[in-house]
Formats: C-alpha cells, structure tokens, sequence
C-alpha cells in the first residue's frame, strides 16, 4: 500500500449531523495512517468556552460570520500541511481545491435523529429538533457567507448513503475508494 500520508494526501468528509461523517473520517484517518481533524470539534469547543449550546452557538454564528472564518481558516490551514482527513459539514466545498478526494456522508433525517438521540443520551425528538433548527440555520450562514447551497453535490467524488450499511463496511467501501481516487489524482497532480 502506498504511503497517503508521505504522498501529502487531503481527504475532506462531510455531512449533515448523524450521518456518520465524523465515523467514517476517523476509520480512513486511522487505516490511511492520516492525521484526523474535526471542524465539528472546533465549533463545540468555541461554544463550550462561551458556555453556549450548540442550538444558541448556531444562532449567535449566524450574526458574527468570524466564527465560521475561523473554523473555515483553520481547515484550509491542515489541509495544506496535508497529510490528513478533515470532517466538518462545508469542509469539502471550503478545501475543494486542496483535498484530493471529497467524500459526503448520507442518511434520511429520522435515521440521523436516531443516531444522534443514542450518541447524546437525549429524546428522538429533542435531537430531531436540534438537528432541523441547527441545518436550517447552517444553510442561511453557508449561503449568506459563501453562497455554497449545500444541497448543491456536484463538489464531491464520492456520495455513500451510511444507512444501508455498517459503520465497518462504510468504512471498508470508502476507504477502497480513496486509495483508487486518490492514487488517480495524485498521479494526475504530479503531471500538473
């Protein structure tokens, strides 16, 4: 197997809240020997430092776009040390011309309800309205500020529909399809 990471790979993972971006971005960052790095993550410490939910952080981003510059900055920033897989909602469309392959992740609203009520211990419903107040309010922030329409896929390689599958098999799947792609394009880099 070659060396992804010698190679200066970028894999960006994307998806909607409980599609099992942050999952499957792990599993390849972990199999490829990447380095992993969750703009999720990003965003729930800034909210936590300012002692705000995820719901009241979303709001508050949506009047102060320097919050979704910084996490975005900090994306285009490991993305050109390379060497990693990036997971965040826009992080495929904010690297597109970075990242050497661009994954979305895939599932109907009431499985990611589901997933996101078990991994958080709360109500279907309580995660159901969590994840409708807070796409809605990343849609307006994303158009506003970038005029990406995130139902807009075209930007992406590779769509894997993760509720027809195990998260092992999504794994499996996806990473057989980065090493394809990216040994594909890295070859077709090198000649640029």
């Amino acid at each position: 197997m070659e060396n992804f990471c010698e190679l200066g790979l970028v894999v960006a993972v994307s998806g909607k809240p409980g599609s099992g971006k942050t999952s499957l971005a792990r599993r390849l960052a972990e199999t490829l020997n990447l380095r992993y790095v969750s703009m999720g993550q990003i965003f729930r410490d800034l909210a936590r430092s300012r002692n705000l939910s995820l719901e009241e952080f979303s709001r508050v981003a949506e009047e102060d776009p320097s919050i979704d510059r910084l996490i975005d900055a900090a994306a285009i920033e490991e993305a050109k040390k390379g060497c990693v897989v990036l997971d965040g909602h826009i992080t495929a469309w904010i690297v597109k011309d970075l990242a050497h392959v661009k994954i979305l992740t895939y599932a109907p609203l009431e499985v990611r309800a589901d997933r996101v009520a078990r991994r958080d211990r709360k109500s279907f419903e309580e995660s159901l309205h969590e994840i409708k107040v807070r796409e809605e309010s990343e849609k307006i922030r994303y158009m506003r500020y970038y005029s990406i329409d995130v139902d807009k896929l075209d930007v992406f390689d590779v769509i894997i529909n993760t509720s027809l599958l195990g998260e092992e098999e999504v794994a499996r799947v996806a990473t057989e399809i980065v090493k394809i792609l990216a040994q594909a394009k890295l070859k077709k880099f090198k000649r640029s």
